[in-house]
C-alpha cells in the first residue's frame, strides 16, 4: 500500500480509503447489509494496508455505524482511523450536536472519532450550524478527546468552499467530490489547490462519480484503448487523482470483492507522478470525449437566471445530460419527482426571456419540454433526443 500525509498531521493515510456509504446488501433493502461479505471486504481492505475508515450518521439508513461497530472491535480498531459525520440538516439546537455524536459513539462502540467532519456542508447549512455553536463546541470535544480531528464534507460552490475554509483556522481537513469530469464543479481542482496551500488535507468522494466513470460509452472506451499502457477505466480516474500531491486519500465506496482487491491492487500502484503528460492529457481527451455526448451545449454559465417562473434552468439542462453521458435515468427521474412541482420543466411558461439572454442560443423551452417528457412522463430518452 502507498501511503500520503495527511495535510499537516504527523501522519500518513493510505492512497485508498474505505467509503462505507455502499456496503453489499440483501435483498435489495439499502439498510440490509450483507454482514458476512461486507466484514470479509473490511478485513480484506485493512489486512492490505488501508488504514481510513469513513462512514456517516444516515449511511445504509443507519446501519453502516453499527456495522462498524461491530466489525471493528477488538484489534483492528487500532489499525485505522475512523472517520464519522455530523448530520448537519437536522440539527435545530445546540443541544443536538451532543445528541447525535453521543449516538454516534455509542452506533460505533468506540469513545472517540478520530476524524469528524460537519457532513454535506453548503451555504445553508454551514451558517446554521456555525451560527450554533458547531466551532466552539467542536473544540471543547477535541479538548476532551472525543474528536480527534476536525473536518467537513462539501457540496456547493467554489466561493462557498473558500469561505468555510477561511473561516476557522482549526480546520485539519475537507472532503470533496472530485474526479476527471468535476475539474470545475463545486469546490473542484481549485478547491483542491486551495485546501492544500492552507495545510488541510484533501479527502476525495465519488471518484467514479458513483460507479459512473467505471463503465463507460464507446467513444471514451476508445480513448482508453487507444494507450499504449492498458488499464481499466476506473484505474485511469483513481490514478488520474492519485498523480495529484494535494490529494490526502481516495474514497471508494465498493460494494463488491472484486472492488476491494481491484482498488487496492492499483492503490499499490498509485503516487504522484505516475502518469506522464502523454497520459494526462489522454484523460483530458476521455473527459472531451464524455462532453461530446451532451445533447446540450449547457455550460452552466447562469446567464439564463433568474427564471421569473422559478426554474433552476442549468440544473435542468444538466440533469438530462448527465443522463446521456453516465445513464441511470431512473436515479433522474427519481430526483425529478422530489422536486417542486413549481420547479420542474414541465412548469416553463415558454416565454423565451431566458433564451434571449443564453450565449449559446439554446432553445431552452424546447428543451424544457423535452425534458418533462422524460423525467415527468416516462418517455424514453432515445425518443426525446430524437425529436420524436
Amino acid at each position: 500500500m502507498e501511503y500520503r500525509r495527511f495535510g499537516r498531521l504527523d501522519w500518513k493515510a493510505s492512497a485508498l480509503g474505505f467509503g462505507c456509504m455502499r456496503l453489499p446488501t440483501v435483498g435489495g433493502d439499502h439498510s440490509h447489509i450483507d454482514e458476512p461479505l461486507a466484514t470479509r471486504m473490511i478485513y480484506y481492505a485493512i489486512d492490505h494496508g488501508v488504514n481510513y475508515i469513513d462512514t456517516a450518521y444516515p449511511y445504509h439508513g443507519g446501519n453502516s455505524e453499527r456495522f462498524l461497530g461491530k466489525v471493528l472491535k477488538g484489534s483492528y480498531r487500532d489499525r485505522i482511523r475512523l472517520a464519522t459525520k455530523l448530520p448537519c440538516w437536522l440539527i435545530a439546537e445546540r443541544g443536538d450536536f451532543d445528541r447525535y455524536f453521543n449516538e454516534q459513539l455509542e452506533r460505533l462502540q468506540t469513545d472517540h472519532i478520530d476524524f469528524y467532519l460537519l457532513h454535506s456542508l453548503h451555504a445553508n447549512t454551514w451558517h446554521k450550524v456555525r451560527d450554533l455553536g458547531v466551532l466552539e463546541w467542536a473544540e471543547e470535544a477535541r479538548r476532551s478527546g472525543r474528536i480527534g480531528h476536525l473536518g467537513f464534507s462539501f457540496h456547493d460552490r467554489y466561493e462557498v468552499f473558500k469561505e468555510i475554509v477561511d473561516a476557522y483556522e482549526g480546520w485539519d481537513f475537507c472532503q470533496i467530490q472530485y474526479n476527471y469530469m468535476d475539474v470545475d464543479n463545486q469546490a473542484g481542482m481549485q478547491g483542491l489547490r486551495y485546501a492544500a496551500s492552507k495545510g488541510l488535507a484533501v479527502v476525495v468522494m465519488e471518484p467514479l462519480l458513483g460507479g459512473r466513470l467505471a463503465n463507460p460509452p464507446a467513444a471514451v472506451q476508445a480513448v482508453w484503448d487507444s494507450a499504449p499502457r492498458k488499464r481499466s477505466a476506473v484505474e485511469w480516474a483513481l490514478q488520474w487523482l492519485w498523480n495529484q500531491p494535494e490529494v490526502s486519500v481516495v474514497l471508494s465506496g465498493m460494494s463488491a470483492m472484486e472492488h476491494v482487491v481491484e482498488n487496492v491492487a492499483c492503490a499499490e500502484r498509485s503516487g504522484v507522478g505516475t502518469l506522464g503528460a502523454e497520459e494526462i492529457a489522454l484523460v483530458d481527451r476521455a473527459r472531451a470525449a464524455y462532453l461530446g455526448l451532451r445533447p446540450i451545449p449547457c455550460t452552466g454559465c447562469e446567464y439564463c437566471l433568474p427564471c421569473p417562473n422559478g426554474l433552476g434552468i442549468p440544473s435542468l439542462l444538466d440533469m438530462l445530460n448527465s443522463v446521456a453521458l453516465y445513464g441511470d435515468i431512473e436515479g433522474g427521474r427519481r430526483r425529478y419527482g422530489h422536486m417542486p412541482e413549481g420547479e420542474r420543466a414541465g412548469a416553463c411558461q415558454e416565454c423565451r426571456q431566458c433564451e434571449d439572454l443564453c450565449p449559446q442560443q439554446i432553445p431552452i423551452s424546447e428543451w424544457m419540454g423535452r425534458i418533462h417528457r422524460v423525467f415527468g412522463e416516462g418517455h424514453p430518452l432515445e425518443e426525446v433526443l430524437s425529436g420524436r
